[in-house]
């Protein structure tokens, strides 16, 4: 059996891979077709002609990407982690065709909850990168993570949020 992992197992600094799915054109388009029909994600004479110069993935399916490789790269946790929401989003480059796609996941921060004692909440710096090691998408989100006991010592959490 899998060894869950509780708010005490994700000190600051900890950091978590996962990694690489290989992005292709059908699957831009097909994404695009459904969440961002918009002509560079769909069509790739239009996309020539685009200020990409060829097709490229919507930022949007990039964050579906790589919440996929988030999920793959973190240890399982009881129940699941529940996000709080995501910060500081950016795209600077864009995927393309061939780009295989993978996660570093980072543990910038660990603080009890205030408001739920049997939780903490635990910050991650999620950066995505494509094979040539340019990062083509980051962000930071908050997960809240169930303590492994409430009364449990946690003299040793730290980070910026601490």
């Amino acid at each position: 059996m899998t060894r869950l992992h509780h708010f005490e197992d994700f000190p600051p600094g900890a950091v978590f891979r996962a990694g690489p799915i290989l992005v292709d054109a059908a699957r831009i388009k097909s994404f695009g077709v459904e969440f961002d029909p918009q002509p560079q994600h769909i069509d790739e004479e239009a996309a020539a002609a685009s200020q990409f110069g060829e097709l490229v993935a919507s930022g949007w399916h990039t964050a579906a990407i790589s919440m996929r490789l988030f999920i793959e790269a973190l240890p399982p946790i009881p129940g699941g982690g529940m996000g709080t929401g995501v910060e500081r989003l950016s795209w600077p480059r864009p995927v393309r065709p061939g780009d295989a796609l993978r996660v570093t996941v980072e543990v910038t921060a660990a603080r009890l909850s205030r408001s739920r004692p049997e939780k903490g909440l635990v910050t991650f710096q999620i950066t995505t990168f494509n094979q040539r090691d340019e990062v083509v998408q980051s962000f930071a989100t908050a997960v809240m993570v169930p303590r492994r006991a409430p009364s449990a010592p946690h003299d040793n959490i730290q980070g910026e949020n601490a």
